[in-house]
């Protein structure tokens, strides 16, 4: 997937009013917070905002260029009208490709268990797992083939691969998915 890069703005008036104008343009007020937790305001344009939003996971880096110095970034959080079906407001999360960074991913199940298909239930045990890369190392998302699950086994957080360079924090002895038989 390549990733998106989304033009910014320093701006300097803050608040309600000084947001519904910017709006008005065609842009949305975020902030930039970088690792020290030092937070820069900014505007985004909100046609180029809203292709990578809705395009993206909660994991996935875009580059942020704030008038000309870039920065790798998550977008950690955003206001939603719903009604309007617009973004409000955002928040970025600039980061280091030198150091890692935790993040949490909900666990997708791809296949059918051997398991179910022979008379069992499959039982889903922890529901996301905790793992620490650098940001360009980081999934996009985790997917785990159940396939090869039968009735009694049991696949751990150990069983899963994720490459040499991302490390799994969430206990190796938890279970994601089990196959139970049927009563």
């Amino acid at each position: 997937m390549d990733q998106f890069v989304i033009e910014a703005k320093v701006r300097s008036e803050t608040g309600k009013k000084a947001a519904k104008a910017i709006r008005a343009t065609g842009r949305i007020p975020a902030v930039v917070y970088d690792e020290a937790g030092k937070a820069t305001s900014v505007t985004v344009d909100s046609v180029q905002f809203n292709k990578a939003w809705r395009s993206i996971t909660a994991t996935t880096l875009v580059t942020l260029d704030v008038e000309g110095k870039k920065y790798d970034a998550f977008i950690r959080d955003t206001e939603y009208n719903i009604i309007k079906d617009e973004v409000l407001h955002a928040d970025f999360f600039a980061v280091s490709n030198k150091k890692p960074v935790v993040r949490t991913y909900k666990i997708q199940y791809q296949g059918t268990p051997a398991g179910v298909l022979k008379g069992g239930f499959m039982v889903k045990h922890v529901p996301e797992v905790k793992v620490k890369a650098l940001p360009k190392d980081l999934p996009v998302r985790v997917v785990i083939d159940v396939s090869g699950v039968n009735i009694g086994d049991v696949f751990r957080v150990k069983d899963m691969n994720l490459g040499d360079k991302v490390t799994v924090l969430t206990n190796a002895e938890d279970s994601l998915v089990s196959v139970a038989p049927a009563r």
